[in-house]
């Protein structure tokens, strides 16, 4: 999943990227927020962190314009100004949730996975299909309630896939949202197909009625017929 974290404390943004990278999130860092709004309306992010006081464009700006366009990416505002004019500010205008620095770790870890829980129409920290589980909190999977080990990418795939249930997602999507910038267009998407292969025969998916189903010329999808 893709996080953009807009915040003017050189620091404090290292410090949640790293965070955040441990929680194999791929994270973009916009160090003011002229350079978080180009981000947040040139790129595609599963979720926003966005400061309230940043130099150039204030985060309620940079809010206002996001949703002024149609993206409805969830954001995560965060700020010293905990007062509640500002917190119904922020949510009026469109936020998805408010945090008061400073704060504890955990706690924001917390509401980054049920902002993207909710986003993908999910309200458990548990994602699955079958008798296949994958578990956010922990970033474990179990298949039949064997544990499987999954490599970070193959992780990363699968979550994707899951929080897209019932949706096709190319393997564009899935090469952007894995491996951020990082990929090489004309040769990532076969790289892709690796991965998936790999990851099917980790979770036993190669039966004729495939969990990970194959949609010919776009990519795959996870479908629940449940």
């Amino acid at each position: 999943m893709r996080i953009l974290v807009v915040e003017d404390e050189e620091k404090l943004a290292s410090h949640l990227k790293n965070i955040l990278e441990d929680e194999h999130y791929l994270v973009d860092i916009g160090i003011d927020g002229r350079i978080g709004l180009d981000l947040a309306l040139s790129e595609e992010y599963d979720l926003i962190i966005l400061d309230v006081l940043l130099p150039r464009v204030n985060g309620f700006k940079i809010l206002h314009a996001i949703r002024h366009a149609g993206i409805m990416t969830p954001v995560l505002m965060m700020t010293v100004k905990a007062g509640v004019d500002d917190i119904v500010h922020g949510l009026d205008r469109g936020a998805d949730d408010y945090l008061s620095k400073p704060f504890a770790l955990p706690v924001l870890l917390a509401r980054v996975r049920a902002l993207l829980r909710r986003s993908g129409e999910n309200t458990s920290a548990t994602l699955g299909v079958g008798d296949l589980e994958l578990d956010t909190e922990r970033h474990q999977v179990h298949c039949s309630e064997q544990r499987i080990e999954l490599t970070p990418k193959e992780y990363a795939i699968l979550e994707f896939l899951l929080y897209n249930k019932n949706r096709v997602v190319s393997r564009l999507s899935i090469a952007e949202h894995v491996w951020g910038d990082n990929f090489d267009l004309f040769s990532m998407t076969n790289f892709v197909d690796v991965h998936i292969k790999n990851l099917r025969k980790k979770i036993s998916d190669e039966t004729e009625k495939k969990i990970i189903q194959t949609v010919h010329g776009i990519g795959y999808t996870i479908k629940d017929e449940s």
